[in-house]
């Protein structure tokens, strides 16, 4: 395979910009609600939004030719399932409220890592095909991993107060990306179809959607601050209406 040059790096800074969202931890020297409140509602907006305006739309419109719409729903459901076992799993900690701050940046961490890994496939392939489309994916990317950074690095550093920690995880999960994307493209592009992908997208958009509405929403509106709770999530409808129609 010739000139992947252009095309890795580009994967590489679509997955790694989740490294700004990261940028959040170190404008607040202590658990500031406010701030709290906005990301987690802004992180819970772009995730959802994006399960429900990227992932489930391009899933489907390739899936129902082939299958019925209950085998869709299925994986999207199988997904959501997941995560819910996963929460059943991690353990508790002295301090629950840390340890729900905790497992909301696992979860997170968890999901974008599979989520980010079929992206980096699609997102090698077509710069690697057409420079200009991948440029664009890659400006597309980059906007919506930024608050997904947010909904990992801060959630891991109120939990655990560590910046190591929440650097580290949000790393984790950007450079999964282009590494898990072309490495499993290498290994198995002989495999890899449209169907595949298109599973893996249903699966990570249950995952995402339950993350959102079941742990990430709820966190921030017990804090009660409805008004920056609505701003946040108009916000982040906005960037996603942004992201949608013009990349």
């Amino acid at each position: 395979m010739e000139n992947i040059g252009l095309p890795l790096l580009l994967t590489t800074i679509s997955g790694l910009s989740t490294m700004l969202g990261a940028i959040i931890i170190f404008i607040t020297k202590k658990k500031n609600n406010n701030i709290l409140v906005f990301s987690l509602s802004f992180a819970a907006t772009i995730m959802f939004g994006v399960s429900i305006t990227d992932l489930i739309p391009t899933a489907y419109i390739s899936l129902s030719k082939h299958y019925s719409l209950l085998i869709i729903i299925l994986f999207f459901l199988i997904g959501a399932t997941f995560t819910f076992l996963i929460d059943q799993y991690i353990p508790e900690t002295n301090n629950k409220e840390n340890n729900k701050l905790y497992k909301i940046g696992i979860f997170s961490m968890l999901a974008i890592c599979l989520h980010n890994i079929p992206e980096g496939i699609i997102t090698f392939i077509s710069s690697y095909e057409n420079i200009a489309l991948g440029l664009s994916l890659t400006i597309a990317i980059a906007l919506h991993n930024i608050p997904e950074g947010i909904s990992i690095s801060l959630p891991i550093y109120y939990g655990t107060k560590s910046k190591f920690k929440a650097l580290l995880y949000t790393f984790i999960s950007g450079i999964s990306e282009p590494i898990g994307g072309f490495l499993i493209y290498l290994a198995f592009r002989n495999y890899i179809n449209d169907f595949i992908l298109n599973f893996i997208l249903l699966f990570v958009a249950g995952m995402m959607s339950y993350l959102s509405l079941v742990k990430l929403l709820p966190e921030a509106l017990k804090n009660k601050k409805y008004k920056l709770t609505i701003i946040s999530i108009l916000i982040g409808t906005c960037i996603i209406l942004i992201n949608h129609f013009y990349f």
